[in-house]
């Protein structure tokens, strides 16, 4: 009798359990089919990837068609399936999806085949997502990692396999993928590691390329070119077993060299300024959408040399400006200890395999050759020789041969200095590298080039380093213009009767300050000549003559006559108007002399010709503006030869370098905190301002002719290299007389020191001495 209860107990509760468990996985079918049908109900539309236009470059080209600067938040150039080489598909099929034209968005046999190698080496080292996954995950969801987005994925690429074709899936996955070095998609690519487009690598590098998106930054064929040639034997075993290739080609693709030849990029570094410029302009006009993933193509009135040699010239005048004051010691000091650790951040940030010539980088003093005076430097990874030759600018420099920072106010170099190195020679096998030691300007400066004639700008560069600084100070910065404003003031004299042989008095002045006290106006070399010319006064840049000069045609006129050529901002209708006193920006000032240039006409500026979309319809279309007569052709030329006089005789003689018709005026500053040359060739006006961002004084050399005119001679002389060399032409009503310059009047052929001057007709002295 009990043992047949215990075993109806026994059945019954067997009976019970199973029925729960009927009842639970009954259940968790219907929670688990909710939860599927919630999913699929919140997932995003595959449909819309059939008419996906990956996110393009927008590229800015110059006035000659060159590639100058690119705006985007993904470095990418598409390229159709069909303009691939067919060997990189394979390659990256056989490498990442080896089933992918026979699956069906998931491939089964791959995700038992990657458990089965995870269980066996009981870590996760194979995954077993296909190109279609991959695609779903990058471009329809989150980066979340949850299981849930895992179901997610399998269930769109079910859908996506369902909508497009195998080419279109491998359109969007080639296109799309992140391949290191800051491109997406294998054009991008191509162009970054190799310097080629897509259809013209070879099989070498297509493999080099395909080994890439397990691990962009750990197979970079740049920094680590073993484990990229590694990954590439894996690729390359991959395509042979798939029967893409023979042993024979894997073979010799293995024994090609690998050249790393970065196509060259455009340098937006150098542009910087022009494109920020560029960028707040198009921004507004067409979105951010637009911008940075529309492929816009924005053609620019930017000359590339031009911008090139504005940007090399302005850093390197800057340095000689900068050295001018002395080394300013170590940027720091650093422990024994911390060497490895702060070298190993500098060997991060060094994007090539050799240091570049000519570029700086921060290096740390690891030793010294006493016997020499030589100071051994390490840079990243790298170590070389610093000269003593190579420091002179500095001085003499003590050297401490212990780490620690050197006694209070002291610039020696002891072990652990951090220092600025420029790179003389790289470093070689069994040589060490060679610098020299340099540091990066506190000082400042701006340049400025336009198109007289049409008011393009071919070149602007705003400060020394875009990435520390994006204050355009060739279009923001509003300076005292000093004696580069005094062409203003003649030019306005010269439209009042006055003319280069008008004599004015050069001796001490003084005017009330409207503060109970007096203003006295002094000359840079604090003398006075007597009488002179306005030509000598111009040339010479006295000023005591142009505050005469604007007391007689006075300064309400002066200020509007300014507003004429172009200035907006503000100018004081005072006698201190006279020695520069407006605070006008480097672009204003330079605008105002192309007018002069331009035989008076103005040409508003502009700096965009055309923008087109990614199919090549045009969106704007900017011819250049019409010009406005503002002065007289005949005021603008004499002006303009009275400026000559400046560059042949006067302060501006370092522009005469470029050996050519110049006309320019210097501008410097009380205290010589300002520094200025404008000038111009009857193609182009170019303005320099240099100076510090907290006012004070440039120091030994820090005058317009010796700190802003070096820069502009320089940059001019490789900006002019394609232009034809021009005279200026006089216009009909300009005559030529011979004077005596003491006294203004008309000279015979046989007084002694006549010259010949330039008149706006009419206005020729009428009388001999």
């Amino acid at each position: 009798m009990g043992k047949k209860t215990t075993g109806t107990v026994k059945s019954s509760f067997l009976s019970m359990f199973l029925l729960s468990s009927v009842v639970l996985l009954f259940v968790g079918i219907l929670a688990a089919s909710g939860y599927l049908f919630f999913l699929m109900a919140r997932l995003p539309k595959v449909d819309r990837l059939a008419d996906y236009k990956p996110p393009i470059v927008s590229q800015v080209f110059g006035d000659d068609g060159v590639l100058v600067g690119e705006f985007y938040l993904e470095r990418r150039i598409v390229v159709p399936v069909n303009k691939m080489p067919r060997k990189l598909i394979q390659a990256f099929v056989a490498a990442e999806d080896a089933n992918f034209y026979s699956h069906k968005g998931i491939d089964y046999f791959g995700i038992m085949r990657a458990a089965f190698k995870n269980l066996l080496s009981m870590s996760k080292k194979e995954g077993a997502s296909t190109i279609t996954q991959q695609v779903t995950k990058s471009m329809l969801l989150t980066p979340e990692k949850k299981f849930s987005r895992k179901i997610k994925e399998a269930i769109l690429a079910k859908r996506m396999e369902e909508r497009l074709s195998k080419d279109e899936i491998l359109y969007l996955y080639l296109n799309q993928i992140y391949l290191g070095g800051g491109a997406y998609g294998v054009q991008a690519a191509a162009e970054t590691y190799f310097g080629k487009n897509v259809d013209q690598l070879n099989l070498a590098e297509i493999s080099i390329l395909a080994g890439l998106p397990k691990a962009p930054n750990t197979y970079s064929p740049i920094k680590h070119l073993e484990k990229a040639r590694e990954r590439q034997g894996y690729v390359l075993d991959r395509m042979t077993a798939e029967g893409y290739i023979t042993p024979a080609e894997a073979d010799h693709a293995r024994k090609t060299p690998i050249l790393i030849q970065p196509m060259k990029k455009v340098n937006n570094e150098q542009s910087a300024y022009f494109l920020e410029y560029l960028r707040i302009q198009l921004e507004q006009k067409y979105g951010e959408e637009q911008l940075y993933k529309g492929g816009l193509k924005i053609y620019t009135t930017m000359n590339a040399n031009m911008q090139r040699a504005a940007y090399d010239t302005l850093r390197k005048g800057l340095k000689d400006v900068d050295k001018r004051q002395g080394f300013r010691g170590s940027v720091k000091y650093l422990s024994e200890a911390e060497v490895d650790s702060f070298c190993g951040k500098v060997e991060e940030g060094i994007d090539s395999s050799v240091l570049k010539v000519g570029e700086n980088y921060q290096g740390v003093v690891v030793g010294f050759n006493a016997d020499k005076g030589d100071v051994l430097v390490r840079v990243g990874e790298r170590s070389g020789i610093l000269s003593r030759k190579n420091m002179s600018w500095a001085g003499r420099i003590k050297m401490i041969n212990r780490y620690g920072k050197p006694e209070k106010g002291g610039k020696g170099l002891s072990l652990g200095s951090v220092i600025e190195v420029s790179i003389i020679t790289p470093e070689f096998e069994k040589q060490g590298a060679q610098f020299a030691l340099d540091q990066t300007p506190d000082v400042q400066a701006a340049l400025v080039s336009i198109d007289p004639r049409t008011g393009g700008i071919k070149a602007m560069v705003g400060g020394y380093d875009f990435k520390k600084s994006q204050f355009n100070r060739a279009m923001q910065a509003k300076r005292n213009a000093g004696s580069a404003f005094k062409p203003i003031i003649y030019a306005a004299a010269l439209d009042k009767g006055l003319t280069p042989a008008t004599v004015i008095e050069d001796t001490e002045v003084e005017y009330p300050d409207g503060a109970g006290g007096t203003w006295k106006p002094q000359n840079y070399d604090r003398e006075f000549r007597g009488a002179v010319t306005m030509r000598e006064a111009l040339t010479y840049s006295i000023n005591t003559v142009s505050v005469k000069i604007m007391e007689q045609i006075g300064a309400q006129y002066t200020a509007e006559y300014a507003r004429k050529l172009g200035f907006t901002s503000q100018i004081p209708a005072n006698l201190a108007l006279a020695l520069g006193a407006a605070s006008v920006s480097p672009f204003e000032l330079a605008s105002a002399y192309s007018v002069f240039a331009n035989n008076g006409m103005l040409s508003p500026s502009y700096y965009i010709t055309k923008v087109t979309d990614t199919d090549g319809i045009v969106l704007q279309d900017n011819p250049p503006p019409v010009s406005v007569p503002v002065i007289s052709p005949e005021t603008a030329y004499v002006i303009t030869n009275l400026m000559q006089s400046v560059v042949a005789s006067g302060t501006g003689h370092r522009a005469s370098i470029i050996g050519r018709p110049v006309a320019g005026k210097t501008g410097t500053t009380n205290g010589a905190k300002d520094a200025w040359f404008v000038g111009y060739i009857p193609q182009l006006v170019t303005g320099v301002w240099v100076g510090y961002d907290q006012e004070r004084s440039l120091g030994n050399g820090g005058t317009g002719g010796q700190a802003a005119a070096p820069i502009w001679g320089d940059y001019m002389q490789q900006a002019i290299i394609s232009l034809p060399a021009e005279d200026f032409a006089a216009p009909e009503n300009v005559s030529f007389v011979l004077i005596n310059p003491r006294t203004g009047n008309l000279a015979r052929q046989e007084t002694a020191g006549a010259v010949m001057e330039c008149f706006i007709k009419g206005t020729e002295p009428s009388s001999y001495d």
